[in-house]
């Protein structure tokens, strides 16, 4: 179905965003251009991301401007200018030079919003040591594949965490040299350190040594459908992709003050939560406590928040609060809220308008891109519904697979296919850690097949499908359970809703869907049978779901994506696979 575009009237817009003209910006875009709008290490030795995003700025003019600001989960709050920073990132990058750690070497962090995960990050790239985080809720068997699989030589963590969930198994992870513990004051033994008396040993002038824009910066886990998480290795060079969508996506401007409620365990916290506003030299929110709708409206307020990135799941419990904020608090310094983590429902889209008086823009990407492949620009109308369009510099299509292992580029609009992006990017992942030939597998006839099914209409807006194995085939029709999944949540009752592919023998596939209720709605036949019926009007009869079961709550992974997998897994008592990312724990 379709919902109404929304009109953007430029006149109104707080900001004249840094795009006014998708069409000649796409045209005019050059790499070389964004690089040119970064300094650079001195003498030409290369570059490095933290010198771009601290002291590049520390060195000159925004030296006492506020770089980070922490709002502690009981009320505390601590500011770190971007001067303080060059200090306290120095101080740790001269701790793992101490300890023997170099180029290339893994650094990883267990810990969730607290200022030494940012400082950290920002020592181990100016150190030339690769930052890999480690979502904090992870129980002990993801921590350990993934400090296993990453060769991590260091982990920053707290005292409770590594005694839980790291401790019995430290004699299995024969790389793991330190742990720097981040609330003790004294050391615990050679090799389990206090992080808070390492920093005040140490030294506050670091040179940066010269840096290959190809050098190792990053390493990502992520988890497939099947098989052990994957490591996603990403370069310094990322900061040109960095820049350029905290640029014309997030459209920052040296005034804004920017929040993105990612934890700092998923790309997102780091591409966004870390590097992008301070490749722009302004001020980052961090916020160390977990959602609560009626704080995160305080802090949209107190703040003075002008742009805000978050998560579908998030803006849905938000709707589902029945908070109203621009009524309750003074939003007149948000001008531009952005979704990223899975596809955000048309219904959001709409509630974001009337709840903030700003529309929500979705925009999409994935680990494995590094940054945002696909947005709603701020000056571009949105399509409810739609991921938005290509960034410049990035070539996106919809593709068929051929039987000689190609791919037909589809010409035609809103023909379904994979979505498929020509290499080249600058925060392109250069590689899986250790697995060269599962890297391979994700590229045909120079395209690189990122596994989800899309849709381009005749404007070129980008309208996502599924995942390429989620996708439905029911009496001759592809479904997408996306698609199904937002009109249930049209329903006034349905809080979340989850849409798999039941083998049927007379129709290869029926559609059931999964259905979490609102507060103060309880499960009956009754309501079940209105809203196949709902469904079957939105939808028709062939599409619409024969089967609905209500859940307490559709599962989903910690970035906050349905988990179709497990739900057809339960559904068909087929084993269940790895749990390591399903929220709240396995």
């Amino acid at each position: 179905m379709s919902f109404s575009p929304i009109k953007k009237n430029l006149e109104l817009l707080k900001t004249a965003p840094n795009i006014l003209d998708y069409a000649q910006a796409f045209t005019d875009f050059s790499w070389d251009t964004i690089r040119s709008e970064l300094q650079g290490l001195p003498e030409g030795k290369g570059l490095n991301i933290a010198h771009e995003a601290v002291d590049r700025h520390a060195n000159g003019g925004l030296r006492d401007h506020v770089a980070l600001r922490w709002l502690g989960s009981e009320g505390s709050m601590r500011e770190f200018t971007y001067g303080e920073l060059k200090g306290l990132s120095n101080r740790f990058a001269n701790i793992l030079k101490k300890i023997g750690l170099g180029k290339g070497d893994r650094v990883s962090t267990l810990a969730g919003h607290i200022p030494e995960m940012y400082i950290a990050a920002l020592g181990t790239f100016k150190n030339t040591s690769v930052f890999c985080p480690l979502f904090s809720a992870f129980g002990p068997t993801p921590i350990y594949q993934r400090l296993s699989r990453g060769d991590a030589k260091v982990l920053i963590t707290t005292i409770r965490s590594y005694q839980l969930k790291v401790s019995h198994q430290r004699d299995s992870l024969p790389s793991l040299k330190y742990v720097l513990l981040v609330d003790v004051n004294d050391h615990l033994g050679d090799a389990l350190l206090s992080l808070p008396r390492l920093m005040e040993e140490s030294n506050d002038r670091f040179t940066i040594p010269p840096t290959d824009p190809e050098d190792i910066a990053l390493l990502h886990f992520t988890s497939g459908t099947t098989g052990m998480p994957k490591g996603a290795i990403h370069v310094h060079n990322a900061a040109c992709h960095h820049y350029m969508t905290g640029k014309y996506v997030l459209d920052f401007h040296p005034e804004d003050v920017f929040w993105c409620t990612a934890d700092p365990g998923w790309i997102t916290g780091t591409s966004y939560g870390i590097i992008a506003p301070l490749l722009h030299g302004i001020t980052n929110v961090v916020d160390e406590a977990d959602f609560d709708a009626t704080r995160w409206c305080r802090i949209l307020e107190t703040q003075k928040v002008s742009v805000w990135y978050t998560a579908p799941t998030a803006l849905r419990r938000l709707m589902r609060s029945g908070l109203e904020p621009s009524r309750n608090c003074d939003l007149s310094n948000l001008r531009l809220i952005h979704s990223v983590g899975e596809p955000l429902n048309p219904e959001a889209v709409l509630w974001g308008l009337k709840a903030f008086g700003v529309p929500i823009h979705d925009n999409w990407w994935q680990t494995e891109t590094g940054g945002i492949m696909i947005a709603n620009f701020p000056a571009m109308e949105i399509r409810p519904g739609s991921m938005g369009r290509p960034l410049p510099g990035i070539e996106a299509a919809i593709v068929h697979r051929t039987d000689k292992n190609t791919v037909k580029v589809v010409e035609e609009p809103d023909a379904q296919g994979d979505l498929a992006l020509r290499p080249g990017w600058p925060s392109m992942f250069r590689g899986y850690l250790h697995e060269e030939e599962r890297y391979k597998k994700c590229f045909m006839d120079g395209w690189y097949l990122t596994g989800d099914l899309a849709r381009r209409d005749a404007d070129g807006y980008f309208w996502f499908v599924s995942r390429a194995d989620d996708i439905i085939k029911t009496s001759g029709h592809m479904v997408g359970p996306f698609e199904i999944e937002s009109v249930l949540m049209e329903h006034p009752a349905v809080a979340e809703a989850g849409v798999i592919g039941k083998p049927d023998p007379l129709i290869g596939e029926m559609v059931k869907a999964f259905i979490s209720l609102k507060p103060g709605r309880e499960a009956s036949e009754e309501l079940r049978l209105e809203l196949i019926g709902f469904a079957r009007k939105k939808l028709g009869a062939a599409v619409a779901p024969k089967e609905i079961e209500f859940w307490d709550a559709v599962p989903k992974n910690t970035s906050g994506k349905i988990m179709r997998r497990l739900l057809k897994a339960r559904e068909l008592g087929l084993p269940v696979g790895d749990l390591s990312t399903l929220e709240g724990g396995e």
